[in-house]
């Protein structure tokens, strides 16, 4: 069965950079992002080998360029990871955790470019890692633009000087895509970063919601018992004045003072009953799951809009009723309803007669009725031989307004 929750269970979330962890979806978005940064990388290195061999390359050439893209690759997800988990801080705040991705980045630039003899594949690796630290945003931007031109640069030297203006065919898909990675790969942060916002402000949103609703509890007791016990505080004192020259009197304002406790124990418990109120949607579906519990076939209506009706009037007749069910009903099915009815609400349950005879003294259904009535709506009860069935319609713009 649902229960609801609180506010502490909605408004434990910390709006700061530190905030609680991400919810499900978030940490789903984070491994789409950090798959297409690796995909982008691998194909990348794929794209590389693929021209090396068609270069005519050394086989040894080939098997260092793949293995050692393999290692770059799985060092920039070590600074993925570090970027996921960071709080803001500086850039070079945590420096020892950066420097071996960092430097496995430009010893693998080195001895692939060395190696290959171009400086486009030298000069990609450091740059790509680079571009995946914790950079303020308007850094991060005049870095892309650097490294795209470092790279369109060292593009079209390959192509005029590496290769003597004669280089190989795939040279136009290897050089744009090598010069488009960094961009592609900020554009995949980026995305992250705004749903991180969207989260942070989520979780913001719940934690002063949380807030208010604290300090709207604290102001509505605060009122009431407050008043009350000014009142029982004066009744009290009076009557200690009265009592040696009245005591006649003094009783009375004793018995005031009783009328008085019991007013703000009511009170307080009305509050609380206000406060523990579920969601109309959520009674419907702790009424179904206990009837399925005791072996019922359930089918429930509700409306998309449930969450408009009045739950104060709705909430105790769908729990009572629920109990007639299980005490008179013959067990084996239940059809709960609760659809719009004009401009006001309508909730009807129905279910197969039981075997027992209806209730002597009634007592469920005249507290439904005197809640339907306080509420400016209408009960019906119908009883045919195979099928018992209440409906219950409310005004809700008449609720609203009481």
């Amino acid at each position: 069965m649902k229960r609801p929750l609180g506010p502490s269970a909605h408004g434990r979330t910390d709006p700061g950079a530190t905030a609680s962890p991400p919810g499900r979806g978030v940490t789903a978005t984070w491994w789409y992002t950090l798959t297409a940064v690796v995909f982008l990388e691998t194909m990348v290195v794929l794209i590389w080998v693929g021209t090396l061999f068609e270069l005519a390359r050394a086989p040894s050439t080939l098997l260092m360029i793949g293995v050692g893209g393999v290692v770059w690759i799985a060092s920039t997800v070590q600074l993925l990871a570090y970027y996921r988990h960071r709080a803001d801080e500086d850039t070079w705040s945590r420096w020892p955790r950066l420097l071996g991705p960092l430097l496995i980045a430009v010893v693998f630039g080195l001895l692939a470019g060395v190696a290959s003899g171009v400086w486009l594949l030298a000069i990609l690796p450091p740059v790509q890692s680079a571009l995946l630290l914790n950079w303020p945003s308007g850094v991060r931007a005049r870095m892309i633009v650097a490294a795209t031109v470092l790279l369109g640069a060292a593009w079209f030297a390959d192509a005029r000087l590496t290769f003597d203006a004669d280089p190989p065919g795939s040279w136009f898909l290897v050089g744009s895509f090598t010069a488009l990675l960094p961009a592609m790969t900020v554009t995949s942060l980026w995305w992250w970063d705004v749903l991180i916002t969207i989260d942070r402000a989520r979780a913001s949103e719940a934690h002063l919601a949380a807030t208010q609703e604290r300090l709207r509890v604290a102001t509505d007791v605060h009122d009431l018992q407050g008043h009350h016990l000014q009142v029982i505080a004066l009744q009290l004192e009076l009557a200690e004045r009265l009592m040696s020259r009245d005591p006649e009197a003094a009783l009375d304002q004793l018995r005031a003072a009783r009328a008085s406790v019991d007013e703000a124990r009511q009170g307080t418990r009305d509050l609380a009953t206000r406060f523990r109120s579920v969601p109309l949607r959520d009674e419907i579906e702790n009424a179904a799951d206990l009837l399925r519990a005791a072996g019922t076939t359930v089918h429930t209506v509700v409306a998309p809009d449930v969450d408009e009706a009045p739950a104060p009037v709705l909430g105790p007749i769908i729990r009572e009723t629920t109990t007639n069910v299980l005490r008179h009903g013959g067990g084996r099915w239940a059809r709960l309803e609760l659809t719009r009815d004009g401009a006001g609400w309508r909730y009807r349950i129905a279910n197969d007669a039981g075997g027992s005879a209806p209730s002597a003294d009634g007592a469920g259904l005249d507290g439904i009725g005197r809640r339907v009535s306080d509420a400016g709506g209408s009960l019906e009860v119908r009883r045919h031989q195979e099928e018992f069935a209440v409906t219950v319609t409310v005004p809700a713009v008449a609720e609203r307004a009481r």
